[in-house]
């Protein structure tokens, strides 16, 4: 069951991103617009080549393709495969790093001369880690890593530039995280009738059963995951009250507090806004950059390039060997 649901998750996934298409920012990125040679892209003066695209390519390749100890390139994902999954999050993140290294040009932003000293061993131990059939098959040198680990880095050392400054201090109440039942129901009537046979002491769980419209009666909530009317009183219950019937907009709903705060989640929710409020800063400054940009796709090029699935090209380590000598660029 395990294995079947996360083949769920990523057919959504994959719904997901076809729908979204390849933007930058809210731009979609335009199709065959004077690319020349063996370049996949061109963003304003700077275009990235086959070489790297493969290398990015056949590393999320080999990360999805052996998730969850499933062989999801046998797997049917109706009209979407993995292999056309794989190229959109390549190109993704290919045009992101771009795009990022465009805008720390920008900013007259340099690595430093440790910082390139890092990636030059992340460099030594990626490419030492590759067979000789993998070799010929990126068709890449030692020093060609480097020179994809210095645009990733300067990608990363932009990302943290822009969001240093952002408030790391997340309150207990803000982050509050809480187990409770829920009912809700559209229907006025249905309402009244959950109403009195809770005021008569009828046990919540039973009703919920015979009466909740939502996909779950037990759930643990944070703030904004609730309508406001039902947040604001569902915050400032204790453990074990049940609250009145509480309009909304398209119906009602009755709330019982299982537990007010638990700290674990709660815990963990900190780190998720302190996320949320790195993104939004990022994003500010990000999309407004790359809505000016002249961004070109060589879809004849792009189109040629595919997964390489058959025994011997298992290399998947381009990232985790990055993040373990340059997590801190």
């Amino acid at each position: 069951m395990k294995g079947k649901s996360r083949l769920a998750a990523l057919a959504v996934a994959l719904t997901a991103l076809f729908l979204s298409g390849c933007k930058i920012g809210n731009t979609d990125v335009a199709v065959n617009g004077g690319v020349g040679g063996r370049q996949v892209f061109q963003i304003n003066d700077s275009s990235c080549g086959v070489k790297e695209a493969r290398v990015y390519l056949i590393n999320y390749q080999n990360i999805y393709g052996t998730a969850y100890t499933i062989d999801l390139w046998e797997h049917d994902f109706g009209d979407h495969s993995l292999e056309e999954y794989v190229k959109a999050v390549t190109l993704e993140e290919l045009v992101r790093v771009y795009c990022m290294d465009l805008l720390a040009q920008s900013r007259e932003m340099e690595l430093t001369d440790e910082e390139r000293a890092k990636i030059a061993l992340a460099a030594e131990e990626y490419y030492a880690s590759l067979t000789e059939e993998e070799i010929d098959c990126l068709d890449v040198s030692e020093a060609d890593i480097s020179e994809y680990y210095t645009r990733y880095a300067m990608a990363q050392k932009l990302y943290h530039s822009l969001t240093n400054e952002v408030n790391g201090e997340v309150s207990d109440d803000e982050a509050r995280v809480m187990e409770i039942m829920q009912i809700f129901v559209s229907d006025g009537a249905k309402a009244a009738e959950v109403e009195a046979k809770l005021g008569d002491g009828d046990d919540f769980a039973t009703v919920a059963g015979n009466y909740n419209e939502l996909s779950a009666i037990q759930v643990t909530v944070s703030r904004d995951d609730l309508p406001d009317e039902v947040e604001e009183i569902a915050f400032a219950m204790d453990d074990n009250q049940v609250s009145a019937m509480i309009p909304v907009e398209n119906g009602y709903y009755f709330i019982k507090c299982i537990n007010k705060y638990d700290r674990d989640l709660t815990e963990e929710n900190k780190a998720t806004i302190v996320e949320k409020r790195e993104k939004e800063a990022f994003d500010d400054v990000y999309n407004a950059f790359v809505s000016s940009l002249e961004t070109n796709l060589n879809e004849e090029v792009w189109s040629e390039l595919a997964p390489q699935t058959g025994e011997g090209i298992v290399t998947d380590s381009f990232f985790a060997v990055f993040e373990k000598y340059c997590s801190d660029i």
